[in-house]
């Protein structure tokens, strides 16, 4: 039964929510997931659909001398070929960046090719087969340029900017004198490999046009920004473009704004004036739909004769594509999390010829944490401490970055309790000590987790109705994380209802806009917007009932009243309440509607620091003839305020360390340095874990209230799992071999000495 709470939109962050709110609800979503009910966006089918297939540029550089279209068209069932000669220009230039948020793409501008994989022509068929069949017959012929691939193409340049938008280097204190000043010195470098998108789901369309309006059905994270953007290429007002997108088969940031692909379906379906299909293959999410971009970083770390930091200086090369720039921003991580006098981070980039970086789970921190980690173990050898004890005695006390006093911090908790559960203290500080029953080599290692709370402008509708029941709206995205089902747990908090009698709407772009799927940010933003709607809505019932003679509730408008299962109580008196219905039936109304928005207080914003924090203990055993790794056990401890529903919580905070498996072991996008395609464009070459690689994995939610962050006090979950990880593991296999890890993914040949 939903506990009380005030109806008035909440102004300070200390929000009482109701009982629905903490529970390991089973998501909403399940049942159609694994029956097949559930509808992605490749499964609509429009009637007289046609699809659409892109030919991929077989070479990194150059230009397409010439395709055989008239094979292509010759086929039965092709009913358009789209090459530069004849493809429809769009409103806004594909280079110019409309969105703060946005990349430049190919829309088949011209002929030239900027990286394997870009889209050259589209084939539009009767059916897929003869899409498919269409775009092979064109056989594409090129004038091929000496090819840039990796770290050793062009010279290091310095960036504008990294990430989205962030400035590419950071000073504080005197790092000349930290060095100077430091017992011990030591100084790590480490590698991090392109790692390319490879959700279950590739990216699709399916574009219908009926005139002027436009219906899009695709997995999209920012399903209102990313219409406005649709919007804004095909020279339409908003509200003439819908985008559907009610399940998504994981996005991790790369189905947060338009691809060329989905461009080219859409003007298809425009020219052709019949709904168009596109759906990626697998070997296609290799080059145009962003990737994390691979890194060449360098820390020194100076430390006195007690093993506290004097120095922590951070470079990072990033890789990013030879048209348009976004530079994982790896060296930020060192900005928060450890106590230094003096800091010193800096970025440069390199100009390769592949497609262009963007974000991935974690971008920067994941990259940027796995070296930091590494590099905080040596200095822990150096100093002659534990790398638990190291880490402790450089606990940041207050934004090692800012200064600022952080909004809740409960780090240590997180130590404590994962060390203990993983017993940690049995660990022999020498490498090389131990192994298992069969004899292979054991190592432990951790690593902290760090990441940071933004939050994006999101609002919601609620509606109450004469039945006794809400809807509640909002233009969320659920990436299979849970957050339709987290989200309705906040909604039906804040209108004072069981989450069995709200109906939760979300997945259109027709619907208020909940902001952004990403940054870990979805449920504080989204869920904030749903919770002051429903406050709203039961703010105007209790102006129906306090003003109305028929009411017990008659004249409590001074002393307010409190909404809980359907009814609202007196506040100081719960013996007079009344039913929703019964408000409603007497004022004469079916339904009241309230609005809300999400968001957190400027002041506090601008006056703290807001991070998850966290950390991760691993444990890998390793063949000592055939140096094969295996991680046989994590556990981590996760504080992230306050936590809506612990089932799903955990499910993405274990989520995250596997991935921190997959980054650390198996992930690593390869290219053929002379011609730039890639050469393992497949689940096969490209390697994700699968069950057998993660035998034990255990997460623990450390309980942590934070006023501050925003008024539900929400953090996030889905990516600090991964920070953290990477690095754990990585000095694990230090602690089984004695061999330090200079790249990612971890192979053989790293530990053969």
């Amino acid at each position: 039964m939903p506990d009380t709470h005030t109806p008035t939109a909440p102004t300070a962050s200390r929000v009482r929510l109701g009982s629905n709110a903490g529970q390991p609800m089973t998501r909403r979503d399940g049942v159609a997931k694994v029956t097949g009910s559930a509808t992605y966006a490749a499964d609509n089918r429009p009637s007289d659909l046609l699809h659409a297939v892109f030919a991929s540029a077989g070479i990194a550089r150059g230009r397409v001398s010439h395709m055989d279209v008239d094979a292509a068209k010759s086929h039965p069932g092709v009913v358009k070929v789209l090459t530069p000669q004849n493809c429809p220009s769009l409103e806004i230039d594909p280079d110019a960046k409309p969105h703060a948020f946005s990349w430049r793409i190919e829309v088949l501008q011209n002929d030239s090719v900027r990286y394997a994989g870009q889209p050259i022509a589209l084939v539009v068929a009767e059916t897929l087969e003869a899409a498919t069949e269409g775009a092979r017959l064109l056989s594409p012929t090129y004038e091929e340029q000496p090819v840039r691939i990796g770290f050793d193409g062009d010279a290091p340049y310095d960036p504008p900017a990294i990430g989205i938008g962030s400035a590419p280097s950071f000073t504080k204190g005197d790092i000349d004198a930290g060095h100077a000043s430091a017992e011990y010195s030591t100084e790590t470098s480490i590698e991090t490999p392109i790692q390319y998108h490879n959700a279950m789901e590739t990216h699709a369309i399916v574009a219908e046009w009926n005139g002027d309006r436009l219906t899009l059905d695709t997995p999209n994270q920012a399903i209102v920004m990313a219409r406005g953007m649709f919007a804004g290429y095909f020279g339409l007002p908003p509200e003439n473009v819908t985008l559907r997108s009610p399940y998504l088969g994981g996005g991790f940031g790369s189905k947060a704004v338009p691809i060329g692909p989905q461009l080219l379906a859409i003007l298809a379906a425009r020219m052709l004036k019949r709904p168009v299909k596109l759906a990626l293959r697998r070997d296609q999410m290799f080059g145009p739909v962003l990737h994390r971009g691979a890194t060449r970083q360098t820390l020194k770390l100076g430390t006195d004769a007690d093993g506290r930091l004097t120095a922590l200086e951070h470079h990072s090369t990033g890789v990013t594509s030879s048209f348009d720039e976004f530079i994982e921003p790896a060296a930020n991580a060192s900005h928060n999390l450890y106590a230094s006098p003096a800091i010193v981070t800096r970025h440069k980039a390199v100009r390769a010829d592949i497609g262009t970086p963007g974000p991935m789970r974690a971008p920067g921190e994941a990259s940027g944490s796995a070296a930091l980690e590494i590099a905080m173990d040596i200095a822990a050898e150096a100093a002659g401490l534990d790398p638990l004890e190291f880490r402790l005695r450089n606990y940041a006390e207050t934004d090692p970055a800012s200064g600022k006093p952080f909004s809740s911090k409960a780090l240590r908790e997180c130590y404590a309790a994962a060390a203990k559960q993983f017993s940690w203290a049995s660990r022999p500080r020498a490498p090389g000590q131990m192994r298992d029953d069969v004899g292979r080599l054991v190592g432990w290692g951790m690593g902290s987790c760090l990441f940071p709370n933004p939050m994006f402008p999101a609002q919601a509708r609620a509606v109450l109705r004469r039945d006794g029941t809400a809807l509640v709206e909002t233009a969320g995205a659920d990436m299979g994380q849970g957050a339709w089902t987290a989200l309705a747990q906040i909604a039906a908090d804040g209108v004072g209802l069981p989450a069995d009698r709200i109906e939760f709407r979300s997945g259109t772009s027709d619907l208020p806009d909940g902001g952004i799927a990403g940054g870990s940010g979805h449920t504080a933003s989204a869920g904030g917007a749903l919770y002051a709607a429903g406050s709203d809505v039961i703010a105007k019932l209790a102006g129906l009932a306090t003003n109305d003679p028929a009411s017990p509730l008659f004249g409590a408008g001074n002393v307010g009243v409190a909404a809980r299962n359907g009814r609202l109580f007196r506040a100081d008196d719960e013996t007079r309440s009344e039913r929703y219905e019964d408000i409603l039936a007497r004022a004469g109304l079916d339904e009241i509607e309230g609005a809300g928005s999400g968001g957190r207080d400027p002041a506090n914003a601008e006056a703290r620091a807001m991070f998850s924090h966290g950390a991760v203990f691993a444990e890998v055993t390793i063949d000592p003839d055939l140096y094969q790794i295996r991680v046989s056990r994590l556990v981590g401890a996760f504080a992230a305020g306050r936590i809506i529903n612990p089932k799903l919580a955990k499910s993405q905070l274990t989520g995250g360390m596997i991935w921190g498996v997959g980054f650390a072991l198996h992930e690593e996008g390869l290219h053929d340095t002379r011609t730039g395609r890639p050469m393992n464009a497949d689940l096969a070459g490209y390697h994700v874990p699968v069950n057998a690689d993660v035998p034990s994995v255990e997460a623990l939610i450390i309980d942590e209230e934070d006023p501050y962050v925003n008024p539900l006090g929400i953090k996030g979950v889905g990516e600090i799992g991964i920070t953290g990880t990477v690095g754990a593991i990585a000095n694990a296999v230090w602690h089984a071999t004695g061999a330090r890890i200079k790249s990612f993914p971890i192979h053989i040949d790293a530990l053969l000495r």
